[in-house]
């Protein structure tokens, strides 16, 4: 996978768009992030959708993108904004509350769609509305 189609991938998931999952992941993708794991594409719009979309506004922001045939590596700062006062998969947030996360994501590819993808995390943080950082390690 080159760097432009993986950049289109990443601009229809900041769009919240979730067909981007039916035409980038593989019909029986398994997702590793943290303590939570997704199994094809039902379960990846499921977690999107219902847990995460309705709260929050996630960007993802490319940092590094390494490929070859049969795999993507990539760095990625993403930031999640609280959209409302809500009890979410991260605890009870307020509304413009932020998690900013910090790692890397190895995605293996099986015909030049996502197959499995693990997420290791450098850094996972909380921003009070206040401007309180606060460090959360793992948040699952």
């Amino acid at each position: 996978m080159n760097r432009t189609t993986f950049e289109d991938y990443l601009r229809r998931f900041n769009a919240e768009d979730a067909s981007a999952f039916d035409d980038y992941l593989a019909p029986d993708m398994h997702m590793v992030n943290g303590t939570l794991e997704f199994h094809g594409v039902a379960g990846m719009r499921d977690h999107y959708e219902h847990k995460i979309w309705p709260y929050f506004r996630e960007t993802l922001h490319l940092l590094n993108f390494v490929s070859d045939d049969r795999l993507v590596a990539v760095q990625l700062w993403t930031n999640f904004r609280a959209r409302t006062d809500a009890v979410t998969l991260f605890g009870p947030v307020v509304t413009g509350e932020q998690f900013d996360y910090r790692g890397l994501i190895l995605y293996e590819l099986q015909n030049h769609r996502f197959r499995k993808i693990t997420v290791a995390y450098n850094s996972f943080r909380n921003t009070k509305p206040s401007g309180v950082v606060v460090d959360l390690g793992m948040p699952h």
